[in-house]
């Protein structure tokens, strides 16, 4: 994997329900490296704290890969990196074979691999249509969010180096897809609902689902 635009905001505001909003969704690349800390990017824009930023995400990397598939769906749209709101658009990123809990050395930072996205209806007005949420969540390839365990920079074309893998684990895309799924794998939620990956509160939720 390697990182191919890195990304920030500044704030945007909009009406939502007649109430003015606003976010950091409207990523744009800044061509130069970006300072990962442990609970967000420096210089970029986290407006609603209770959803982003902190421990378990810190950071938002989405693979590259991912981007033709939308592009097809919504040709009308302005394309460029960071359309999903992404810190780290990432090359050779396969969520089918990053793990929960990977640990990666990447340019001066360590980071862990995290939880999962949840699209709000912030995606939805950017590509202009609520009815994107579904469509993400059905393709069930979300990205992941990152947990920074040593602080640093991360540039374009840093390599992430696999530093440890958790032995009893699941893939970025189960765990995505685990989380939206009606019927839930219940092998997968066993892991899930133990990896100090996830927040505890999401660890709860995910016990919740499991049968006893």
């Amino acid at each position: 994997m390697k990182i191919i635009s890195t990304n920030i905001a500044k704030p945007v505001t909009f009406i939502w329900n007649g109430k003015e909003e606003t976010t950091g969704i409207y990523k744009k690349p800044t061509n130069q490296p970006i300072y990962l800390t442990k609970n967000d990017i420096k210089g970029d824009e986290v407006t609603d704290r209770v959803h982003h930023g902190g421990e378990f995400k810190a950071c938002y990397m989405f693979s590259a890969e991912e981007y033709p598939y939308w592009k097809n769906l919504y040709p009308h749209l302005e394309w460029t990196w960071g359309m999903f709101g992404e810190n780290l658009t990432v090359s050779d990123f396969d969520e089918t074979k990053v793990f929960l809990g990977d640990i990666y050395k990447v340019g001066d930072a360590l980071v862990r691999i995290s939880q999962y996205r949840e699209p709000c209806y912030k995606l939805g007005h950017k590509f202009g249509t609520q009815h994107v949420i579904r469509q993400f969540i059905q393709h069930g390839f979300g990205g992941t969010y990152l947990t920074i365990l040593e602080e640093g920079n991360v540039a374009v074309n840093d390599a992430f180096k696999l530093v440890e893998r958790p032995e009893s684990s699941l893939t970025v895309a189960q765990l995505f897809q685990l989380v939206h799924a009606k019927e839930k794998d219940q092998t997968l939620l066993k892991i899930a609902a133990k990896s100090l990956a996830i927040p505890p509160k999401k660890r709860v939720l995910l016990s919740g689902y499991i049968k006893n």
